[in-house]
């Protein structure tokens, strides 16, 4: 069963969305590698190509105050990024995704669906 989650995939990476408030996606490693430096050098430059497009089509699209990217996690044997579009308004702002909830808010952002087609036709 293929996961819903995924948006993008090839044999190096998948890229998936992270349901959120905030527009928030999440590139893995399709390989078991645990750190970074441990990737092959295709993989990596897999990882920073399309770190940097969907960064860029979070800032074209979303217009965010700020876009924060992390690279953490104790739990999976793989590589990951997580790249988040953050908004003065967000429940969090300007504490990470991870720290203390700020105040109670509905974000009123443009569809997350067509920002993922979007990420998608830059992707290929």
């Amino acid at each position: 069963m293929k996961n819903s989650n995924i948006i993008y995939e090839n044999d190096l990476i998948k890229i998936e969305i992270e349901k959120n408030e905030i527009p928030w996606l999440k590139i893995f490693t399709q390989k078991e590698v645990k750190e970074f430096s441990q990737c092959n050098s295709e993989t990596k430059n897999e990882i920073w190509r399309c770190l940097d497009i969907c960064e860029k089509e979070m800032i074209k699209y979303f217009n965010p105050k700020k876009i924060n990217i992390a690279s953490f996690g104790n739990y999976l044997p793989h590589v990951h990024f997580h790249i988040m579009a953050r908004f003065k308004e967000d429940s969090f702002f300007p504490e990470p995704m991870w720290g203390e909830k700020q105040r109670e808010v509905k974000l009123n952002l443009p569809s997350f669906e067509i920002f993922c087609e979007k990420v998608k036709d830059s992707l290929v």
